[in-house]
């Protein structure tokens, strides 16, 4: 990192690292402005902390990948990453408040290797700690007013996205478009908020600003697409979630639909083994995803999406161009 605050990093590790340095006071700063119940939750959610309020230190809370998108994205487009800070903090408690949330919705009883606060605390301040954290959200961009509706709109997408999901999971019937644009709402969005919010508040060009964004777009489709299969056939040891995590709720994630959709024989099985409400087998799930072409759909699928972010990245600033695309490198070919 220079004296000004931009990278000239190569490594995904030292990107991150970069982003945690600028951004992890003003974050904590912002948690320790909640009511006290509320910032013992958050801070254990983020892993500071454990249930008793007793530091962890050593402990890391996630990748923190849209801190970086927005620290990165200022300068890709010819600003500052140091006023983008507010930026960044904005979308991490964004991104956590619908993690509060979600693991609330689908009843996960474990993240990050430890379990979820739902668990610990209890559903209703769960769920009140992540309103305030999207309130807190909303506060660290209040000072520019088109920052807020950026960030407003992502929010109303994101909850649209999710409730997709929920509705999804009770149909018989998705189509693989109807899924796709679930997970641009649920998970493209943000990602693109965080370019987009990086870029304004760092001061950047507004014709790299929406570069930016479509580079967001697709890189959440990309990393989605990385994270369905992690569900279906990541490693629990690495993941920090059951094997067959998503399976086992009968999830309705891309590969799941692509094989749902595929009009092969394991795809019609694999839909008459999602209507039965007892002996549901995930592994033999796993196996007709498989066998219809789900998984190798979702790889071809998640290269296709990676390759339009980064042509998006064509004319950006060139350091911050390749930490870009180091970080989605990195976030596309994760274990976890």
């Amino acid at each position: 990192m220079t004296s000004n605050g931009t990278v000239q990093l190569s490594s995904a590790t030292e990107v991150l690292a970069w982003s945690r340095e600028m951004t992890d006071p003003a974050l904590r700063d912002c948690v320790a402005k909640l009511p006290s119940s509320m910032r013992r939750i958050a801070g254990y959610h983020f892993g500071w902390w454990d249930s008793t309020g007793a530091p962890t230190p050593g402990t890391v809370a996630g990748k923190a990948v849209r801190p970086a998108l927005a620290l990165l994205a200022a300068q890709a487009s010819g600003g500052d990453p140091t006023a983008a800070v507010p930026a960044a903090v904005g979308v991490e408690l964004v991104h956590n408040f619908s993690l509060l949330h979600d693991d609330v919705m689908d009843h996960d009883p474990v993240r990050r290797h430890r379990p979820t606060a739902w668990t610990v605390f209890g559903v209703a301040d769960a769920i009140l700690a992540g309103d305030a954290m999207l309130a807190l959200a909303t506060l660290t961009v209040s000072h520019n007013a088109p920052a807020v509706e950026v960030l407003s709109r992502c929010v109303v997408e994101l909850c649209q996205g999710q409730s997709w999901d929920v509705e999804f999971e009770q149909r018989d019937r998705v189509s693989l478009a109807e899924c796709c644009k679930m997970v641009s709402f649920k998970t493209g969005s943000l990602l693109a908020c965080a370019c987009t919010l990086g870029a304004l508040l760092g001061g950047g060009d507004s014709r790299r600003a929406r570069k930016l964004q479509s580079f967001g777009r697709h890189l959440g489709m990309a990393f989605q697409l990385v994270d369905d299969l992690l569900g279906i056939w990541g490693d629990p040891a690495v993941t920090g979630k059951p094997v067959h995590a998503d399976l086992v709720r009968r999830k309705k994630s891309l590969p799941v639909v692509a094989a749902l959709n595929s009009a092969t024989a394991a795809g019609e099985e694999l839909f008459d083994l999602y209507q039965q409400f007892e002996d549901f087998d995930p592994a033999r799930a796993a196996r007709l995803v498989e066998q219809s072409g789900g998984r190798d759909w979702a790889r071809a699928k998640a290269d296709e999406e990676m390759a339009a972010a980064l042509d998006n990245l064509a004319d950006c600033q060139q350091d911050a161009a390749i930490a870009l695309h180091e970080l989605a490198r990195m976030i596309t070919s994760r274990d976890h």
